[in-house]
């Protein structure tokens, strides 16, 4: 395989995915419930699934990177999003609960030890999870990395982006008032949990529009999300991101070394501009176990023609592996 080129296969076609053999809610105990499916075979190789966002929420198009005949697929809505209740809510939603929602998840579905894959902010909880509990993980498949640290906040929401473009920066900044323009994090917070339903709509899709804009290599279009969907997903992620993602700074650098044991696959967008490969190139330089697979002519979202067929892959790769 032509890893520079990200050739996989036959034209590196996804998986026609299909319909899961399981859906239900688990009731975490304390107000929330999280929607969980399962795909592929039921006696299949364990595969955990994390969106990014947070508060991207799963959706079918994650089950096609898997071969239905070997892996057993687990996607779930992280609290507050998707088909998880009660939408949009903050309370109880940090990153501890949501490892412990993994890890419930994983106890209730007896799965054994998982593969974990996650891209962006999914790639982060993946980390911390592995991190926590390395004796409930296989291995980790991570796409765009991100490492909730401030240079990486502060290169997306702090103008370091901007710089590449800045027609789409004035657009992000013009509903804030200048003097509230030195954290744009802070300000949008502000805006987005005031309790003006118009306000919080508004600033919703300006936060979401930032974001979207960006995620595509050469792609800076894209019309408005739905308003729920919208509302969802900056709610969340502006409360993680205001909140440093409730992670030490440099923590999941620091504790690489709980995981140096795991096998690792890192596909990484060379023209990134959400998360730049330069914490890709961090995270795996000296992981022996680790393979980073740097996409050329690609961004960041899942859905880029280059960066699915490696993950399609990296996945078959495994198999063969498993």
């Amino acid at each position: 395989m032509d890893r520079e080129h990200g050739q996989i296969g036959a034209g590196g076609r996804l998986y026609p995915g299909g319909e899961p053999f399981d859906r239900r809610q688990i009731d975490m105990g304390d107000g929330h419930r999280v929607y969980v499916e399962q795909f592929g075979h039921p006696e299949g190789r364990p595969v955990v699934v994390l969106h990014g966002g947070p508060g991207g929420g799963c959706s079918p198009f994650m089950r096609r990177f898997f071969d239905p005949a070997h892996y057993r697929v687990v996607l779930f809505d992280q609290r507050g999003c998707g088909r998880s209740t009660p939408r949009a809510s903050v309370a109880r939603n940090t990153t501890a609960h949501l490892l412990e929602d993994i890890e419930a998840i994983r106890v209730t579905l007896d799965l054994g030890p998982v593969l974990l894959f996650g891209g962006s902010w999914g790639a982060t909880l993946a980390l911390a999870y592995a991190q926590a509990r390395p004796e409930a993980v296989a291995g980790l498949i991570l796409r765009g990395v991100f490492l909730g640290r401030r240079r990486e906040l502060d290169w997306f929401y702090g103008g370091g982006a901007a710089r590449f473009f800045p027609e789409l920066w004035a657009r992000f900044q013009a509903p804030i008032p200048e003097d509230e323009r030195g954290d744009m994090i802070a300000a949008y917070h502000r805006r987005l949990f005031s309790g003006d339903a118009a306000v919080e709509a508004t600033h919703a899709q300006s936060w979401l529009a930032w974001e979207n804009s960006l995620a595509g290599f050469g792609d800076t279009g894209g019309g408005p999300a739905p308003s729920d969907y919208a509302r969802v997903f900056a709610r969340l992620e502006c409360h993680y991101f205001a909140n440093r993602c409730f992670l030490q700074e440099g923590q999941l650098l620091a504790q690489r070394h709980r995981i140096e044991h795991l096998p690792a696959a890192i596909v990484q967008g060379r023209f990134d501009m959400v998360c730049p490969p330069v914490s890709a190139h961090e995270l795996a330089d000296g992981w022996i176990a680790a393979d980073l697979r740097m996409v050329p002519s690609s961004g960041h979202a899942l859905s880029e023609p280059a960066i699915a067929a490696m993950l399609v892959r990296v996945m078959d790769d495994w198999r063969e592996m498993g």
